[in-house]
């Protein structure tokens, strides 16, 4: 069984995001990791095919950069890896998702992965849009996934519970926090890697014209949250400090 995971880079989860004076976020200095929700598609992958047999492909779309995710993918046991540059300075969800369905489209798979949603954008809208471009079926959050002859058992988040659906493969998936945990790559994984395939390609390589891939949706400005104020000491006696708590919760903080 062939498995596609659609993999994006993003900021450390622990990086302390800052906006240059164009408004930009200042990617200088920040450590870049795999989508944690990447991962765990990553891992899922590498069960079915522990599982089943076959192959893991990791596609994903950026610059030079991206290169050190795909090779940390390839060190948890993918087979082989796909960049795509685009060069362009502006890509949305739509244009990514048209990119990942041109290089997916050869490679004959059964099951295509992806995280529900990544951790800077979080729009959720690339795996969907992708699913369309593919012309396949697509089961989000998914938390429970077992494939074999054909066919696919997949348990999702819905509103207020899970759901159980069953549908025939070739289909796409996103991965729920909970579908899995993640390993670590191995010494032995990490020296493997460097003799793996990394494929990288170009727009022209996959038929693709820029014009194709202009953005539908135009960011017009970034703002960082509002700080977080300060906490506040009550003093006095117990009994005075407890009745001045509750009159604060009450006319200042409006939760009682």
């Amino acid at each position: 069984m062939n498995v596609a995971v659609c993999m994006k880079q993003t900021f450390d989860t622990e990086a302390k995001i800052v906006l240059d004076a164009g408004g930009a976020i200042e990617s200088q200095g920040v450590n870049l990791i795999i989508n944690p929700y990447d991962e765990y598609a990553l891992e899922e992958a590498l069960r079915i095919t522990e599982a089943s047999g076959g192959e893991v492909t990791v596609v994903s779309v950026g610059g030079p950069q991206v290169r050190e995710s795909l090779r940390q993918a390839l060190a948890m046991g993918v087979d082989r890896a796909v960049l795509v540059d685009p060069e362009m300075e502006e890509l949305d969800e739509s244009g990514t998702a048209l990119i990942l369905a041109a290089v997916i489209s050869t490679l004959g798979c059964d099951v295509v992965l992806g995280g529900l949603r990544s951790v800077d954008t979080a729009s959720s809208q690339v795996m969907g849009r992708l699913s369309e471009a593919l012309g396949l079926p697509v089961v989000g959050a998914v938390t429970g996934l077992e494939c074999g002859q054909g066919m696919a058992v997949a348990t999702h988040d819905v509103e207020g519970g899970s759901e159980v659906v069953e549908l025939a493969l070739p289909a796409v998936f996103t991965a729920q926090k909970d579908l899995n945990e993640p390993r670590y790559p191995s010494m032995k994984g990490i020296l493997h890697a460097k003799k793996k395939p990394l494929q990288e390609l170009g727009l022209s390589d996959l038929g693709l014209d820029p014009t194709q891939l202009e953005p539908k949706v135009e960011t017009l400005s970034l703002s960082l949250p509002a700080p977080r104020n300060a906490g506040r000491t009550i003093a006095g006696e117990p009994a005075e400090a407890a009745r001045e708590l509750a009159r604060l919760l009450r006319d200042e903080a409006k939760v009682l």
